[in-house]
């Protein structure tokens, strides 16, 4: 029955906390997996899908094993460490991956992965976070500025009213490049009623040139 409970005890709990047995090393892969497994949805992390899945399988049995470890239904400290450990060698290869990624998006400007990437939660937030604002406000008409980026807008008011200029800066661009279409079309309507015009002025001398060949040429026979 004590055992039962016990069982009950570490069901409830299991997604509610991490074991606290070596927490220092087990909080980061616990608090990391959920964000590794949102690279199994980016083009450029196929070929390691199936080695995510994997991961997330293994930190799950790994994690309730932490939990038994707590409640002293499992005693085998080093079993569990070294479990853990060889997890962190996973967790800490896709966490540089995910810094390479970022830095590859931004100099290769491609934005789609850059927002993937930012939004997976494996970027140090403060470390990167100039990088990522002057990628944003460079790129704004790509990057929709929602999850990390709008953390940072709603915690800096300087970012706010810059992204904001940015806005009223793009609508003024936009504004300016409609007025420069319309110019263009009416410099390209008149353009094409000057050339109508000549066309018909042609047109209109021919027929003249020919009428008077054709009074030459009836003057003759007659």
């Amino acid at each position: 029955m004590y055992k039962i409970l016990l069982l009950l005890l570490l069901s409830l709990t299991l997604y509610a906390q991490n074991p606290k047995a070596f927490s220092a090393l087990g909080d980061i892969i616990y608090n990391n997996v959920g964000k590794i497994e949102k690279l199994e949805n980016i083009d450029d992390y196929e070929i390691y899908k199936k080695k995510i899945q994997e991961y997330v399988i293994e930190v799950k049995k790994v994690k309730k094993d932490g939990f038994a470890l707590d409640e002293r239904i499992n005693d085998n400290k080093m079993k569990y460490l070294n479990k853990l450990r060889k997890l962190a060698q996973t967790n800490d290869f896709f966490v540089r991956s995910a810094k390479r990624n970022l830095d590859l998006a931004i100099e290769n400007e491609n934005s789609k992965l850059f927002s993937q990437i930012i939004n997976t939660g494996l970027i140090d937030e403060k470390q990167s976070k100039n990088k990522i604002i002057d990628y944003y406000f460079a790129h704004s008409n790509e990057v929709n500025a929602s999850g990390l980026i709008q953390k940072y807008l709603d915690n800096d008011k300087k970012l706010r009213a810059k992204k904001e200029y940015k806005k009223s800066l793009l609508k003024s661009k936009k504004w300016r490049e409609m007025q420069k279409i319309k110019r263009i079309r009416k410099n390209d309507k008149l353009q094409q009623e000057k050339l109508e015009q000549q066309l018909n002025q042609e047109v209109q001398k021919k027929k003249l040139e020919i009428r008077q060949e054709q009074k030459r040429e009836l003057s003759k026979t007659i």
